[in-house]
């Protein structure tokens, strides 16, 4: 196999596809490596729907070598480490691979022991996440019979921010149409100290809280969880405080404060993958260490890097890749070709699709500074105030973005 490639990518996911397919179609003869152990590619987005039987589990799923640019090497393998200053990447079974520019795109994983005995609860009874088995949030929601219904997160990144929320929404309107909503309390316990950032979705939002009967509990950090008898533990940030308050069953532990629960939906704790954290190229949080607006290493000028690994304030989403991805190819082949920059720069540009209801959806785009930035194209749909709620932004999260997601995103494609 090759050793050396010009561009060498390290993940398979949106942010290391969608890079690899844009430069080869502005540069066919381009030699580009992707390294990706995994045998299949997901569109996690939908995740949030197949918890809520709304859409089908297998039609978020696809072969990795199916959307594997055509030009590009697949190297079916795990990176282990890094020698940015002999600019090579070590892996676990095909040897050292050297490269003219590193593109860092390996995502992030999951670190049960952040929550201790959250693993040993997760994706069994009554505790879900869509993030990791969205076809058992579905089963917990149609066996649910009444109680808490507690969704919460951890105070570590995550993977669309938004996405504790959504399913809390379909549920609870799930829990109407199955008639066990008058005897269920929904609780939303979050470290976090609002609802949204940005005030004119937050507006949104808290009106859907108020008309859906939420009790919202701000300051919670979810510190571990007792499965057997169902309780989530938290200690309380310095903002702690409550919006619409029920009278849910709680217990004390000391400084602790014990919620049980009758039904728990987590994002699992996040962190970037153990090579990151304990390479050159990490930052003090631990995450990879690049420029928030040029996704370049301050370190190593021809190492750049994008997506849910970036040390940036900036949402872990596919949108935000979709903004990340044309700045480091410009980048790129500047560097390549002139040896500078380019003036394309990332804003810190995301989208969160807020799903509020079956059949209803608030679209959140915002940048660095929380600013409501919505996207121009929306206008053709018809829609000039997308932080309220629409049936038409439902039908673009469930039919309009899976299709450009397979069909022109991750070929490389503007959209």
């Amino acid at each position: 196999m090759e050793s050396h490639f010009e561009i060498l990518v390290i993940g398979g996911g949106t942010g290391g596809i969608m890079t690899a397919a844009k430069l080869l179609q502005e540069d066919k003869s381009l030699k580009v490596g992707i390294i990706e152990p995994a045998e299949t590619h997901y569109y996690q987005p939908a995740w949030t729907l197949v918890g809520a039987g709304t859409f089908d589990y297998k039609k978020t799923a696809r072969p990795m070598r199916s959307v594997i640019p055509k030009r590009a090497t697949w190297i079916q393998d795990s990176a282990t480490g890094f020698k940015p200053e002999a600019n090579t990447v070590m892996t676990k079974s095909s040897g050292d691979l050297t490269y003219d520019y590193l593109v860092v795109a390996p995502g992030l994983v999951y670190d049960w022991s952040l929550v201790p005995g959250l693993g040993d609860a997760m994706d069994k009874d009554v505790v879900c996440s869509n993030y990791t088995d969205p076809e058992h949030t579905w089963e917990v929601l149609k066996n649910f019979k009444g109680g808490t219904a507690l969704f919460t997160q951890p105070a570590t990144p995550i993977k669309c921010g938004g996405a504790p929320q959504k399913i809390m929404y379909l549920a609870e309107s799930y829990y109407r149409k199955a008639g066990v909503r008058d005897k269920t309390d929904v609780v939303f316990a979050t470290p976090g100290t609002t609802i949204f950032g940005v005030p004119e979705v937050k507006k949104t939002l808290l009106e859907i809280v108020d008309r859906k009967d939420i009790n919202l509990r701000f300051g919670y950090k979810l510190v571990k969880v007792d499965g057997p008898n169902r309780i989530a533990w938290y200690s309380f940030m310095d903002h702690e405080r409550e919006y619409n308050h029920k009278d849910i069953r709680i217990e004390k532990d000391g400084d602790l404060t014990g919620i049980h629960f009758d039904m728990m939906h987590t994002a699992p704790p996040s962190t970037a993958p153990k090579f990151i954290q304990d390479s050159p190229l990490a930052n003090e949080g631990k995450w990879l260490n690049i420029d928030k607006h040029t996704m370049q290493s301050p370190d190593y000028p021809n190492v750049f890097g994008l997506g849910d690994v970036a040390g940036i304030p900036a949402a872990k989403t596919g949108a935000a890749i979709r903004k990340q991805v044309p700045v480091i190819v410009e980048n790129i082949q500047l560097l390549k070709s002139r040896n500078i920059l380019g003036t394309t720069t990332y804003n810190g540009y995301s989208s969160c699709p807020i799903v509020t209801d079956y059949g209803k959806m608030v679209l959140a785009e915002f940048d660095y500074d929380n600013n409501f930035t919505p996207d121009p194209k929306l206008k053709l749909m018809g829609i000039t105030d997308s932080y309220r709620e629409h049936w038409r932004l439902w039908m673009l999260k469930k039919y309009g973005l899976p299709y450009l997601y397979w069909n022109k995103m991750l070929k490389g494609q503007d959209v």
